[in-house]
């Protein structure tokens, strides 16, 4: 790549990519502010612009105001160009979205869960549904990248989950991504749901390019999703984040990873709903009558807990002090300057969460006297791994980055460096 002045670090694969991400996370901008956020030379834009627009991938939008000389013409996405799938695996439900090259969720259906059916039974049904998906929404089919494919974690990159959560033992090293792609005729990508829920956020607008973010991700488990400088932190095996295998304490009740005293197992939904179905006055009030879904039984508590009711009140607010400090532990390590909390269950249970979390980090974080750790409510908690699943495959479709390195944090018109513009 050619370089106009200092140089900057790019997490892109090619020239095309970078430029393509700038125009996404800019969302209109001039051929000028390219220059400035990519460090591109002025005939390297010309070039890469000009063969965006014959791709169909960005149009001309008019011209930005004038600064005094001739006022600059504005690039922008052209969001039907292309679509991306996104499906949410789980237990007690599967989610499918369909977005837009910006990312925006242009077409949404929930489905029952895996259940206890065969895998390769529920494949089929995915690849029927979310076929049903893009026929309902009327577009091309031509113009759909791929599928992103999430689930709980841990995940192997050759086998799926590896090993499963306790209620998809059936999935124990089935080939998700290779079944769903013979099913769907469509490329396929795997990994797990908090990580995607991170990059939905980050492709949406939801958080700082610049900033190191946690996603907190609760649904029937726990964890999160880790942010560097806009690129998802997968660790050796993608399954970083795990927060929900935090030891709190080492005395504890096992959990299904084989450790004990693991938050998940001493805070998350499923111990929460054991505790609330103990409790028989609990149970009553809460409506916890036949065993449902673990899902279905923790948005009893929570919307008990709204009505005002203690004992669930109670409940919530003790798991949540838990999750505050493994949060507390996890914004130590990382040094995190943001949390969001995501997931089906924070949509539910969200308002009783943050402010405990908040207080926690504003108490002990280590680095607070250098900065705070923002925590905030995901605008699409329940949906975010399936709109982060569709962000996976526009990414790596057409912006695929080099791992390690940095999207560019400065989008501000200016004027570019003299050489070579």
């Amino acid at each position: 790549m050619q370089m106009s002045g200092p140089a900057r670090t790019t997490s892109h694969a090619s020239s095309k990519a970078a430029v393509l991400d700038v125009i996404r996370a800019a969302g209109t901008i001039s051929r000028v502010g390219l220059i400035n956020a990519t460090g591109l030379t002025g005939a390297t834009i010309s070039t890469v612009v000009r063969g965006l627009i014959e791709d169909g991938l960005v149009v001309e939008t008019g011209r930005a105001e004038s600064t005094g000389g001739k006022r600059r013409v504005l690039l922008e996405l052209d969001h039907s160009a292309r679509y991306a799938i996104g499906v949410h695996l789980d237990h007690a439900g599967i989610t499918y979205v369909l977005t837009n090259l910006g990312g925006a969720v242009v077409g949404r259906i929930s489905r029952p869960g895996a259940g206890a059916a065969k895998p390769a039974d529920v494949v089929e049904r995915m690849a029927a549904e979310a076929a049903a998906l893009v026929g309902s929404v009327g577009i091309d089919r031509e113009r759909v990248l791929g599928l992103g494919l999430v689930s709980p974690g841990p995940l192997s990159a050759s086998a799926g989950m590896a090993p499963p959560p306790p209620t998809m033992r059936q999935w124990s090293d089935f080939p998700l991504d290779t079944a769903l792609g013979q099913a769907t005729g469509l490329p396929v990508l795997l990994d797990n749901d908090a990580t995607a829920a991170a990059l939905g956020e980050h492709w949406s607008g939801g958080v700082d390019n610049a900033a190191t973010v946690a996603a907190l991700y609760m649904g029937t488990g726990i964890g999160a999703g880790l942010l560097v400088n806009g690129i998802t932190y997968r660790g050796a095996s993608g399954n970083a984040g795990e927060v929900g295998h935090i030891c709190l304490d080492p005395f504890g009740p096992e959990c299904w990873c084989g450790a004990r005293g693991c938050l998940e197992a001493l805070a998350g939904p499923s111990a929460v709903v054991a505790a609330a179905r103990a409790d028989k006055a609990l149970a009553r009030a809460a409506g916890l009558g036949r065993r449902r879904s673990v899902s279905a039984d923790f948005a009893a508590v929570s919307r008990a807990a709204r009505k005002g009711e203690p004992a669930a009140l109670e409940l919530l607010e003790r798991s949540a002090r838990y999750l505050a400090v493994a949060t507390r532990t996890l914004a130590n390590v990382m040094d995190l300057e943001a949390v969001v909390l995501t997931g089906p269950s924070f949509a539910i249970a969200g308002a009783i969460y943050l402010p405990i979390v908040q207080e926690e980090l504003d108490r002990a974080f280590f680095s607070r006297a250098n900065h705070p750790v923002r925590v905030r409510l995901s605008a699409s908690a329940a949906t975010a791994s399936a709109i982060g699943a569709a962000a996976m495959v526009l990414q790596s479709e057409l912006v695929p980055l080099h791992h390690g390195l940095r999207l560019p944090g400065n989008l501000v018109e200016s004027e570019p460096p003299p050489v070579g513009a």
